[in-house]
Parts: C-alpha cells; sequence; structure tokens
C-alpha cells in the first residue's frame, strides 16, 4: 500500500466526517478508518465494503459518491443487471467516474470482469480507486473476491454503531439494543425489538439462502437461539449438536456460515508458549448484544438484566467495541488452563505486545484467583479490569480499573 501524508489523512477524514454526520454516525476511531478508505482512493486499490444487511454501506456509498462524478448501479435491479449484461462494454464507458457496484455477490461472474478491466487500465495509468463494490459478507463473496482480484481490492469491513460514535450516556441504550443503526434509533424500545425480530426472520428466510446455502431458516434459528443462550461460553459442539438432531459436521458448517456472514465470532484459545494443559475449544459469541436479546426475547433493560444471559451479554459487548477499535493486526484470544487460570481477553497487539483484559459486569469488579495465576503465566505488559463505570483507577499492581468507552478509546489510539 502506498505512504499517505498527513495532509491526506486530514483531507479525507474532513470528507468522511461530513459524511458522518449525514447519516448520525460518529467515526471517532478516525485514522483506522481513513487508512482503509485510502487504499482505494490514493494507493490505486480498489475497495470492497462488506457488512451484515442494515448497517449502513450502500447509504455511506451514496454519500462517498457525491464527492466525485459516480454511477450506481444496484445489482438486485433487473435493470441494472441488465446494463451489465456487458460488463466489459458497458463499464469502459464509465471509466472516468467512480462506479459503485451494490449487492457484487449476485453476479459472481463479475468478479472475473472486473479484474481484466482494473489490470487493463493500470497499464494505461487509470487505475485509482475506479470502483466502490459494496457486498453482503459471505464466504462466497470473500472467495470470488480474493481468487479473482487479489492485490487489487482493499477489504473494510462496516461494523454497527460502536461505544465511541454514541454519547456515553446512551452507552446501555447500545447494550441492549445493539448497534444496527435502525435498533440503536428507534422511537420505542418496543420498535427496536420489532425491527430486529424482522432482521432475524428476513435474513434467515431470504438472504441468506439468496447468498446459496440451503439450510432450513428454523434449524438456522434454534443453532442461532442455542449460540445466544451460551453467549460468551466455550463451544460444545456435541452439545449443540444433540439438542439439534444432527450430526457434528454439521454443527461446523453452520458455525462456519455464521461467522462468515459476520453474525458470529470464534474466539479462540491463547497458546503461544506456555507449559499449561489448555482449554483447546474457541469461545463463541453472536456478534451484536441487540441480535443476543432478541433472539431471547429480551425487549428492554429490565427484561436482560433480570436473564441470566446478562453477564455473557456485556462481555461479547465490550468484547466487539474493543476489537473493532484495536489497532489492524492485533490478534485477539482468551486464555484458560485446566487448573482454572483464566482471561476474558489478551490482545496481542502489533509488535508483540501483550494485553490482558478482564471483562466484568459489577461497579465494584473483584479479580478472581485464576486471573492472577493466568498473569504469572502470562507475563503481560498491561492489564485492565474493563468494567460498566467511567473512573479510572489502580485495582492492584499493574492493573487497572477502566470503562469501556475509555478502553476503546485508548486501543483506537494506540
Amino acid at each position: 500500500m502506498a505512504e499517505v501524508s498527513e495532509q491526506q489523512i486530514a483531507e479525507i477524514g474532513s470528507k468522511i466526517d461530513g459524511i458522518a454526520d449525514s447519516i448520525g454516525r460518529v467515526f471517532v476511531g478516525d485514522e483506522r478508518i481513513i487508512r482503509l478508505f485510502l487504499a482505494g482512493f490514493v494507493s490505486g486499490l480498489h475497495v470492497l465494503i462488506e457488512d451484515v444487511p442494515g448497517v449502513g454501506k450502500t447509504t455511506l456509498a451514496q454519500h462517498i459518491a457525491e464527492e466525485r462524478p459516480s454511477i450506481y448501479l444496484d445489482l438486485e435491479s433487473p435493470a441494472d443487471r441488465g446494463k451489465l449484461a456487458d460488463a466489459a462494454l458497458y463499464l469502459p464507458s464509465h471509466e472516468d467516474k467512480l462506479v459503485i457496484l451494490a449487492e457484487v455477490q449476485r453476479i459472481p461472474e463479475l468478479f472475473r470482469t472486473l479484474r481484466g478491466l482494473i489490470d487493463t487500465g493500470r497499464r494505461r495509468n487509470i487505475g485509482t480507486g475506479r470502483f466502490l463494490l459494496l457486498g453482503s459478507a459471505s464466504v462466497n463473496l470473500l472467495a470470488q473476491s480474493g481468487e479473482s482480484l487479489a492485490g487489487r481490492i482493499a477489504y473494510v469491513e462496516l461494523e454497527p454503531f460502536n461505544v465511541l460514535e454514541v454519547d456515553g450516556a446512551e452507552r446501555d441504550r447500545l447494550w441492549v439494543r445493539g448497534g444496527f443503526p435502525n435498533s440503536f434509533l428507534a422511537a420505542t424500545d418496543e420498535a427496536s425489538a420489532i425491527w430486529r425480530e424482522n432482521f432475524i426472520r428476513t435474513y434467515l428466510e431470504r438472504d441468506i439462502p439468496q447468498l446459496g446455502p440451503r439450510i432450513p431458516a428454523e434449524t438456522l434459528r434454534r443453532f442461532w437461539t442455542m449460540l445466544a443462550h451460551v453467549q460468551g461460553g466455550t463451544l460444545n459442539a456435541a452439545q449443540l449438536a444433540r439438542a439439534l438432531g444432527i450430526d457434528g459436521k454439521t454443527v461446523a458448517r453452520y458455525l462456519d456460515l455464521l461467522v462468515d456472514l459476520l453474525l458470529v465470532r470464534r474466539l479462540p484459545p491463547f497458546h503461544g508458549n506456555v507449559a499449561k494443559r489448555l482449554v483447546k475449544s474457541p469461545k463463541v459469541y453472536v456478534r451484536d448484544s441487540g441480535i443476543v436479546h432478541a433472539l431471547l426475547g429480551l425487549d428492554d433493560r429490565e427484561a436482560v438484566l433480570g436473564h441470566p444471559v446478562a453477564g455473557g451479554s456485556w462481555e461479547g459487548f465490550v468484547l466487539e467495541n474493543l476489537l473493532g477499535a484495536a489497532p489492524e493486526r492485533t490478534q485477539a484470544h482468551f486464555y484458560r488452563t485446566a487448573a482454572g487460570a483464566e482471561i476474558d481477553l489478551v490482545l496481542e497487539m502489533p509488535g508483540g505486545r501483550l494485553w490482558a483484559i478482564e471483562i466484568k459486569r459489577s461497579l465494584a469488579p473483584k479479580l478472581e484467583k485464576g486471573f492472577h495465576h493466568a498473569r504469572q503465566d502470562l507475563k503481560p505488559d498491561r492489564c485492565f479490569i474493563v468494567y460498566p463505570g467511567d473512573e479510572r483507577y489502580p485495582k492492584a499492581e499493574g492493573v487497572e480499573v477502566i470503562g469501556v468507552r475509555e478502553m476503546a478509546r485508548m486501543l483506537a489510539e494506540t
């Protein structure tokens, strides 16, 4: 990727700030997002924005298009698909514009044509940021673009709202409703819950089948709901298989699908150079806390706090916010030994530094012996307890208590 100047970052940052304001988002971790966009608009690569439907990639792309001459094609529209019946003939006639192709996974064969056009453009010195591709995240989409556009494309994963994008006083609303804009911004808890239920049903019954997998919607919903019930637990594939009446390989296939669609996160155990008997199964999280609550029928804060999932839901909420803010190339794990030493989140930062993070729902967080034993095993460079409060203070030697918002900001600035 080409080097970019601070002036370029500032200029693009100013434009992105304006886009963000117009769609109700505030990109506080600007530099990370700016550099991702610059990957396409400065260094000669092209950009693929992926998200789960409903996060806002189309709105964002339309506002980006206002900054330069553009053409927008929605590949779910028969008329726009018809224009691309001979894409090799149609697209070169717009090589002086930014071409935005929405829902590119609908025409897989288009990637091969784009590869040829990009390579031809490079030879003629017309290669910088010509195509902005929008796609619902899917393993098929990633495979197609990875195979056909390797070295020609930069990926941007557009995530739901996070704690740095909302007012601090609205953190609990973000936790309960989740980060999908229509859910978070709904006028009432009931309206938010209805939107999330409709999202789940539509995604299972229409969107996933359109992406390729042929799995009964009711079966996949039961699987997704089971994962929500054990939010943040270690994966027990055999137990899930028995409950669903399927085999372990099918459980693995369902889980892979939800991970590839950015709906579920699989957090691997940390191994490193530790001479201990370690837990080998990953921990599994439904990525959006609002979807966790919708799957379990928890419509408001009181319902969430009264349910056993509250602790796991909060842990997943903190995890997603911290990982979304962490520097690129940060590796995330958890640490647990058979003897009970445990740390919720271990971040391997660029450069090899280790940060150990324990996540607590209590306003008066306490550390268990397992955390101290894990510290002795790993010898992390920094240790934190992330909790629901705002005050930052030392808890023990080398351990700081910190709120989720400040922790996310610290990671974004690292």
